[in-house]
């Protein structure tokens, strides 16, 4: 296996070069790295730091207690950078032979033997043997059949990613049912569509365990969705989580879209504006993605850590915190398509719906995408006199 050494925060890390006729080199090589996912672990690190510095300031517990499980490693540059720029105790495990070498390997780089621990373990055994405050599923592909593994370990945090998109968003729509156990919509906000049904997938596993969740931040980036959760034990608390599932309408003809909280519901089946068929997704989370708190918290860690995502990564999390508590989002462009306007520029249409009284924020999703409480019909009419 022929590597070679990258940088990445404050640690170094020897990843393996894939063959020079792959047709995607990160899942050719023989332990798999994937350089776009730096934002991912600049993130991860300032996300993770934040948590600590909470569980630090609660009575009892010392940074050198502190447990973080990267359940999939491979090469370990995620946990090798937990340990060395956040400074907490981390397992790094995977099941490949290859990665568990090179991770070992990684680890003597970095001297970090004293806070570090290299396991080759299938990841579900390994957190069904242990207990960790953070608890990191970030595997290639689908978290789903990790996570009840996962929601029985974890303490403090879990962190999920997901680069299943086609399955969550609704684009494999049968898959997306078999994985998740819930049906996504492949609508124009398929993106958070692909995020809310993450969330409400883990919710419902943490409640198995009777735990309940608050999401500390989310977000969409590219091919993936990434979530930090913070966990609140108790069976009271997983009630009070499931309370925030529900399911989401949506009219295929007008946009028309509604939320309904509840895992046993009733909806209409026409759409109460133009009154098409609505279509129906769900269960799925409904309440927030993030706290704007954390978010403040996360973006103090970026800025103190040698990042270099650093820009983009507070950029994002930025948009995150700033966007308004309503699902689902609006795509400008394709509601001034079926009206046959042009599009104004986004900060325009936000503040000239905002002068017509109501709320409204950018998101994060996309450039041309924002939130608003206004109704559909008033949303349009808005749109048309903003683009003249």
């Amino acid at each position: 296996m022929i590597c070679k050494t990258i940088v990445e925060g404050t640690t170094k890390v020897l990843v393996p070069v894939p063959p020079p006729d792959a047709t995607f080199p990160p899942s050719a090589a023989a332990v798999f790295y994937n350089p776009e996912m730096e934002l991912n672990r600049d993130i991860n690190v300032a996300a993770t730091a934040a948590l600590v510095e909470k569980l630090l300031s609660r009575k009892g517990i010392l940074r050198e207690e502190i447990r973080y499980a990267d359940a999939f490693s491979a090469s370990g540059i995620r946990g090798l950078r937990i340990a060395g720029e956040v400074g907490i105790h981390t397992t790094m495990n995977d099941w490949n032979l290859d990665a568990f070498e090179l991770i070992k390997e990684n680890i003597r780089i970095n001297g970090l033997e004293e806070k570090t621990l290299a396991t080759r373990k299938n990841a579900n055994v390994l957190l069904h043997e242990k207990k960790f405050h953070i608890v990191d599923v970030d595997p290639f592909g689908t978290p789903s059949p990790f996570l009840d593994a996962a929601s029985a370990s974890v303490q403090s945090m879990l962190s999920v990613t997901a680069t299943d998109t086609a399955p969550l968003c609704g684009a494999h729509l049968n898959s997306g049912i078999r994985k998740y156990a819930a049906v996504p919509l492949n609508t124009e906000y398929h993106s958070e569509m692909g995020l809310r049904i993450l969330l409400g997938a883990c919710a419902r596993e943490l409640a198995r365990h009777e735990k309940g969740m608050s999401p500390l931040l989310s977000h969409v980036t590219r091919h993936y969705v990434r979530t930090y959760l913070e966990i609140i034990p108790g069976a009271k608390q997983a009630d009070r989580t499931l309370k925030l599932m529900g399911f989401s309408i949506h009219c295929p003809t007008c946009g028309y879209r509604e939320s309904v909280y509840g895992l046993a519901v009733h909806i209409d089946m026409e759409c109460p504006v133009c009154g098409t068929r609505t279509q129906i997704a769900g269960p799925m989370w409904l309440g927030p993605f993030r706290e704007p708190d954390f978010c403040n918290e996360t973006i103090s860690e970026l800025e103190v850590h040698p990042l270099n995502t650093k820009d983009k990564a507070k950029k994002l999390i930025t948009f995150c915190r700033d966007e308004l508590d309503i699902p689902m989002f609006y795509d400008q462009h394709v509601i001034c398509k079926e009206l046959g306007v042009s599009a104004t520029g986004i900060e325009t249409l936000i503040e000239a719906i905002k002068a017509y009284g109501f709320e409204a924020s950018r998101t994060h999703f996309s450039g041309t995408s924002f939130r608003t409480d206004a109704p559909i019909d008033k949303t349009k009419e808005i749109i048309k006199a903003v683009s003249g």
